[in-house]
């Protein structure tokens, strides 16, 4: 953490709290020594007027409501998740275009536009100094979408034409949708599909035809969605029966050591300065694209299946350069 995370720890723990909060409990939060956190708690009252005061009977800080009832920190003060949130927010209502929603939307966009300008900053001025890249989004069918996202809030079954992209041809399901899905800018659809009698993801942009069933969905209770999905590694799902063994160079330890790749991964350094990632997973397709984004920075050591994939697709490649 820098000096502006600190201070904003510090005063969202103070400032929500019913009762002091001990010196402890902020190194605790802060991750720091004691020294740093009386350095804070100096700053914020010489620079920020803080009202902080130390309570010597419970040992703790809290502010002075004598002299201030309501403090808060000057200016506009955001952590990264806010900001991101606020900022997301912002230009999705900015994207919505003309439709049934956007008499609703434009109050609510116009009043975000208010309490920007009013902690201090102009208007038109977030979007200037702040992006949020969408890389390799494909382009939705805004009708499909709409009938999909109803199928799914009223509980209904759902009628599509799907067209894969391993087999290349389309196929006709009935689908009992359990929840969107937004994952690396696409839409997809956790459903139970009724042709193949089992839980199945479906981008919704593959959908090229789609229509609401007045048929009651099949519900699938959310531990069982959690088992089948979030253990699996990335978009595709299934109950992990692999574990990924990843050597990275010492050029990108460091910053593959800081990523989350899966919510079950296993890391450690080794003494040469390279990092070893363990991840489980089922489907090795998605692992394979982003192994592959690392070239000759990454090796798999096992298992020797996905290292045998790795090593085709690499052969596959030299090939279109070869002379």
């Amino acid at each position: 953490m820098d000096n502006f995370d600190h201070i904003y720890t510090v005063h969202a723990l103070i400032s929500k709290s019913n009762s002091a909060v001990t010196k402890q409990t902020i190194i605790e939060k802060l991750g720091c020594s004691a020294e740093t956190v009386e350095h804070v708690i100096k700053d914020m009252r010489l620079y920020l007027n803080a009202p902080i005061a130390y309570n010597s009977k419970t040992k703790g800080y809290l502010y002075d409501e004598s002299l201030n009832p309501r403090y808060e920190l000057p200016g506009l003060w955001f952590n990264a998740s806010e900001l991101y949130g606020l900022f997301a927010s912002y230009q999705l209502l900015s994207e919505v275009g003309p439709g049934l929603l956007e008499s609703h939307i434009a109050p609510i966009k116009e009043k975000l536009e208010s309490l920007l300008e009013s902690r201090s900053m102009q208007k038109g001025g977030l979007e200037q100094r702040i992006r949020i890249l969408k890389m390799a989004a494909r382009k939705q069918n805004p009708k499909n979408f709409s009938v999909v996202a109803t199928a799914l809030l009223m509980c209904k079954q759902l009628n599509i034409k799907y067209g894969g992209r391993d087999r290349n041809k389309s196929t006709e399901r009935v689908l009992s949708p359990q929840r969107l899905v937004h994952y690396r800018d696409n839409w997809y659809i956790d459903s139970w599909c009724h042709l193949r009698e089992q839980l199945r993801t479906f981008a919704v942009d593959r959908i090229e035809t789609s229509r609401l069933i007045n048929t009651k969905a099949v519900h699938v209770d959310e531990a069982t969605l959690n088992e089948h999905y979030k253990t699996s590694y990335g978009i595709f799902s299934g109950t992990p029966t692999k574990n990924a063994v990843l050597k990275f160079s010492k050029a990108v330890a460091k910053w593959v050591a800081e990523e989350k790749w899966h919510p079950d991964q296993n890391g450690q350094f080794d003494l040469d300065g390279s990092y070893q990632l363990e991840i489980p997973y089922h489907d090795s397709r998605e692992l394979i694209q982003d192994i592959l984004k690392f070239g000759p920075a990454v090796e798999v050591l096992k298992p020797e299946q996905l290292r045998n994939e790795i090593k085709t697709k690499l052969e596959e490649t030299i090939k279109k350069y070869s002379l």
